[in-house]
C-alpha cells in the first residue's frame, strides 16, 4: 500500500491488477479484504463500516492509521493517501467523546445542491417531492445569505438543473464527471468562506454522489447534514442503506434530518 505523500516504507509488497489486499484492524480483530487500486480515505472508511459496523460506537471519534514499515508502528493516514500496494490499516477510537452535531448557523454554513437534473426526473423515486423540498432549502438560503454550491453531472448528456430549482444567487454552478461534489473549484470556494463549519447536502443519488460527497467533506473536518426528504435514488433500498451508512458514519461528523414544511419554520431551525 503506497500513497502520494506517504512516508518511505509505509507499505508491504506491491499488488498487481485492479484490487489490492488490505488487512483491516479494529480493536482485537483483523480481517483481510480488498479495495480497488487507487482507493483513498473514503473507500477505506466504507470498508471499515462494512466489516465492523455493528461494533463501532457511533458516539466516539476515530482516526485511520497506516502501518509504516520504516517506523515499525502505525502512523496517522497521510494526507492524499491512495492504495497502491498491500498493507495494513486500523481504525482507532480517540479517548474523547464525540460531541453532538450543533445547530446550524448561517455564518458558518454552506448548502450543497447535487445533480438535480432533468434527465434524472423519470428515474429517481419521488423526484417531484425532493424538488419541492430543494426549492424551500434554496429559498431559505437566499433569505439567510447562506452560500449555495451546485453541481451538474455531465450536463451535456444529462441536462441542466431542473427549471423548478431557482439557482439565483448561487455561489457556484459547476459541471462534474466524478461522483463527489468536492471538486478543486469547490475546495477553493470553501477556503474563501471564513469560519465555514457545516454543509447542508441534498440531491441525487443518495447512495452514490451524496454518499461520496459526505465522506469527502467529513475527511476535511466539516459537519455534514443530509436532508433526508431532499435526497433520493433510483432504488428505495439503495437510499435506505445509504442513509443508514451516514448515520453510522458519525465515526466522522454526519447527520440526516427532515426539513419542515414552511420556510418560516425552516428559518427558525437553521438560525437557532
Amino acid at each position: 500500500m503506497a500513497a502520494a505523500a506517504a512516508p518511505p516504507g509505509a507499505g508491504c509488497s506491491p499488488a498487481g491488477g485492479g484490487s489490492v489486499p488490505v488487512l483491516f484492524c479494529f480493536s482485537v480483530f483483523a480481517r483481510p479484504s480488498t479495495v480497488p487500486h487507487g482507493a483513498g480515505y473514503e473507500l477505506l472508511i466504507q470498508k471499515f463500516l462494512s466489516l465492523y459496523g455493528d461494533q463501532i460506537d457511533i458516539h466516539r471519534k476515530f482516526v485511520v492509521q497506516l502501518f509504516a514499515e520504516e517506523w515499525s508502528q502505525y502512523i496517522d493516514l497521510p494526507k492524499g493517501f491512495v492504495v497502491s500496494e498491500r498493507c495494513k490499516v486500523r481504525l482507532v477510537p480517540l479517548q474523547i467523546q464525540m460531541t453532538t452535531l450543533g445547530n446550524l448557523t448561517p455564518s458558518s454554513t454552506v448548502f450543497f445542491c447535487c445533480d438535480m437534473q432533468e434527465r434524472f426526473r423519470p428515474a429517481i423515486k419521488y423526484f417531484g417531492d425532493i424538488i419541492s423540498v430543494g426549492q424551500r432549502l434554496l429559498q431559505g438560503a437566499r433569505l439567510l445569505g447562506i452560500p449555495v454550491i451546485v453541481t451538474e453531472q455531465y450536463p451535456k448528456g444529462l441536462g441542466s438543473t431542473v427549471q423548478e430549482i431557482d439557482l439565483t444567487g448561487a455561489k457556484l454552478v459547476l459541471p462534474k464527471t466524478k461522483f463527489s461534489m468536492v471538486l478543486p473549484e469547490v475546495e477553493a470556494a470553501l477556503a474563501e468562506i471564513p469560519g465555514v463549519r457545516s454543509v447542508v447536502l441534498f440531491g441525487v443519488e443518495t447512495h452514490v454522489c451524496i454518499q461520496q460527497t459526505a465522506l469527502e467533506l467529513i475527511g476535511r473536518g466539516l459537519e455534514v447534514h443530509i436532508v433526508a426528504d431532499a435526497t433520493s435514488s433510483r432504488s428505495m433500498m439503495d437510499r435506505m442503506f445509504a442513509l443508514e451508512n451516514h448515520r453510522i458514519a458519525e465515526v466522522g461528523r454526519t447527520s440526516w434530518r427532515r426539513i419542515p414544511r414552511s420556510t418560516s419554520r425552516l428559518l427558525v431551525k437553521i438560525s437557532k
